[in-house]
């Protein structure tokens, strides 16, 4: 299993967040846009996830919603600008708590030498807006939603 490595250089408003994935690009996209398959790997441990909402095409709306041990929801959203399957899609992300922060993320699979490369960068409006989400421990949960993927690709069976 490879490890998530995340660029964050100072002054910048973007996160960059890297991991390789043994497995094929065309199951790496499968996997991460399935409705069905994203609970199981969108979010950290602790939380648990529902999809709401998640229409992978230009101009389709996407909603997740993680719950914690309380019940208390947390939701996220966008809307997608742009889809090349298996090769990249852009969306806009937001996190409702943080109502008017939208970043901008593009996410590329990149097929390399033994599997996918998985690039998520997420340009937010504001160094201030970036660093808010680095000081509220979202490479964290980036990590870990990169491991529960990674878990679930092991698993699912490649379609022909």
């Amino acid at each position: 299993m490879s490890d998530t490595e995340f660029v964050i250089e100072p002054g910048r408003q973007d996160i960059v967040m890297i991991r390789v994935f043994d497995a094929p690009r065309e199951k790496v996209f499968r996997v991460v846009t399935d409705p069905e398959l994203v609970p199981r790997w969108w979010g950290p441990h602790s939380l648990t996830t529902r999809v709401d909402l998640l229409e992978v095409r230009r101009g389709g709306l996407w909603r997740y919603v993680n719950i914690d041990a309380r019940g208390r929801e947390y939701g996220f959203g966008g809307v997608y600008h742009d889809v090349v399957a298996p090769e990249r899609f852009v969306r806009t992300w937001e996190f409702e708590g943080w109502p008017g922060d939208v970043a901008l993320e593009t996410v590329t699979l990149e097929e390399v030498p033994g599997g996918t490369r998985y690039v998520a960068q997420s340009v937010h409006q504001s160094v201030e807006a970036r660093d808010a989400i680095v000081r509220a421990d979202g490479p964290r949960g980036g990590r870990e939603s990169m491991d529960r993927l990674a878990e679930v690709l092991a698993q699912r069976p490649t379609r022909t």
